[in-house]
C-alpha cells in the first residue's frame, strides 16, 4: 500500500529543500542574518500551524511565500521603529561610488514602497512568476504588472546616470 504524503509532510519537504531561498528573501527584508533567520523561522512555524488550511497541496509555493513575505513585512516595520539615529550610515555629498552600480540598485530598491519591494523582490530574486506573485501578495495579476512596470520605471529613473558630463 502507497503512503500519499499529508499536508504536513509536503509542506516539511518544501521547507526544507528551499529553505536558502526563503533566508534570501527574508534577508532582503531585515538586512540582518539573525533577523532573517528569526523571519524564517516564525515563517516556518506560522505555516506548519497552519498546515491544515492549505487546500490545494499544488499552492504549497505561493502560500508558504504569502507567510514569508508577511512575517518579513512585520518584522521589518516593528525593527524599523527601534533603529536609533547613531548607526544608520552617514552620507557625504560628492562621495564617489565607484562599485556602487550594484548597490545603488539595492539602494533604489529599499525607496520602494513596501508593496512595489515585494513584486521586484519575489519577480528578480525568487525568480517567480507573476501568476505566482500575485497568489502570494494577494492582489490581481493587472495589479502585479501595473506595479513592477512602475517599480521599474521607478528603479530607471533612481539609478540613471548623469550623461550630461561627458
Amino acid at each position: 500500500m502507497v503512503h500519499a504524503p499529508t499536508t504536513r509532510e509536503l509542506l516539511s519537504g518544501y521547507i526544507v529543500e528551499h529553505q536558502e531561498d526563503f533566508y534570501r528573501l527574508a534577508y532582503s527584508y531585515v538586512k540582518n542574518r539573525d533577523a532573517a533567520l528569526d523571519v524564517v523561522q516564525e515563517s516556518i512555524v506560522r505555516a506548519l500551524s497552519r498546515a491544515d488550511s492549505l487546500r490545494d497541496p499544488d499552492r504549497v509555493k505561493t502560500w508558504f511565500y504569502r507567510i514569508l513575505v508577511n512575517e518579513s513585512i512585520n518584522h521589518f516595520r516593528r525593527s524599523s521603529r527601534l533603529v536609533p539615529l547613531d548607526v544608520l550610515p552617514a552620507e557625504t555629498p560628492g562621495e564617489a561610488r565607484d562599485d556602487a552600480a550594484r548597490l545603488d540598485l539595492y539602494d533604489a530598491i529599499e525607496r520602494l514602497n513596501t508593496a512595489e519591494q515585494t513584486i521586484i523582490r519575489l519577480r528578480f530574486f525568487q525568480d517567480m512568476k507573476l501568476e505566482e506573485i500575485a497568489q502570494v501578495t494577494g492582489v490581481n495579476l493587472n495589479t502585479v504588472k501595473s506595479r513592477l512596470y512602475q517599480s521599474l520605471r521607478k528603479l530607471k529613473e533612481m539609478t540613471k546616470e548623469d550623461c550630461n558630463d561627458a
